[in-house]
């Protein structure tokens, strides 16, 4: 069990344990090596593409690719949040983290999480100007309006983790100390509180409804705009390269937005599926970004084959 620390008033939680996903103790090695390997090629996966889009002059001055960076980023930094901590309960180790830690692992967690949200709806806005408005594109989407959507994108993100992490640890915590999960995230640290945690849920429903919806839908309008305008273009060829821009960005925000909707907007719910579906889109989703963007993606693919040549 964590420390505790005894006050005139009551028991304060001082760290919690994490008790990890749920695994026999005869596959420990074998999650250890799995996860570890996981974290390392998306660490080198996504810093490719950081450097490809770096050095390829043609990928680094369009929108479209600068944002593609920014996710790679994010990537790599959300798995560094949650991932180094996942594989530590497949080693002796304690599983304790301070209290302290707690409240930042799930404030980088929300932060980083809605700043992805807010980046993929940039990421279908960039492709609705290219696309249906291909002649405009130059002035409605250039480098300095990028750059101010994305830092946009960061500050709104920034501001939803700081709400969530505020609400969650205003609550007492006087134990037990005990995280039903492998990460400090809203759900699993609620259920430890020593108060009514009606509002905390609803508050949290909403917000982050609102966030994922708000985000979500707008990426709807975009595609629907999108594949309308697809839809007239007369060639065969010309249709399939349209879509082939389109198509990494759908797949990745399919994987993304379906687990985040089973985890949250399920107010009160406990799910035994919860884990493995937040290990999907917090270790393998960042994982799988650089393999859908490079093996689906033209441009990336052939700036890879110049670098490595080069050229």
């Amino acid at each position: 069990m964590g420390e505790t620390k005894n006050t005139s008033l009551d028991t304060v939680v001082t760290d919690f344990i994490l008790l990890g996903l749920p695994h026999p103790p005869s596959l420990r090695t074998l999650l250890f090596l799995v996860f570890f390997i996981i974290y390392v090629l998306t660490q080198l996966g996504n810093l490719l593409i950081l450097l490809t889009v770096w050095a390829d002059p043609k990928l680094h001055a369009r929108p479209m690719y600068i944002l593609l960076a920014v996710l790679s980023f994010l990537d790599m930094w959300l798995s560094s949040v949650i991932v180094p901590r996942l594989i530590l309960d497949f080693t002796p180790a304690s599983k304790a983290i301070p209290f302290g830690g707690c409240v930042a692992q799930l404030y980088f967690f929300h932060f980083l999480g809605s700043t992805q949200c807010f980046l993929y709806t940039l990421m279908a806005y960039d492709r609705y100007l290219a696309i249906c408005q291909p002649l405009r594109y130059p002035v409605l989407m250039n480098g300095r309006l990028c750059t101010i959507l994305v830092a946009g994108a960061w500050v709104a993100g920034s501001i939803h983790g700081v709400i969530q992490a505020t609400l969650t640890f205003r609550l007492p915590y006087c134990g037990p100390n005990q995280v039903d999960y492998f990460i400090c995230d809203i759900p699993a640290v609620l259920r430890l509180a020593c108060a009514d945690t009606t509002i905390n849920e609803l508050v949290t429903f909403v917000d982050i409804g609102v966030v994922a919806a708000s985000c979500f839908m707008l990426i709807l309008l975009s595609y629907a705009n999108i594949v309308h305008a697809i839809l007239k273009i007369r060639t065969a060829d010309g249709r399939r390269r349209a879509f082939s821009t389109c198509g990494s960005h759908l797949t990745v925000v399919t994987v993304y937005y379906v687990p985040c909707i089973f985890i949250y907007l399920r107010p009160g719910s406990k799910s035994p599926l919860d884990g493995a579906v937040a290990v999907f889109y917090t270790v393998v989703t960042p994982f799988l970004n650089p393999l859908i963007y490079t093996l689906r993606n033209q441009e990336v693919k052939s700036a890879l084959k110049r670098i490595t040549a080069g050229q």
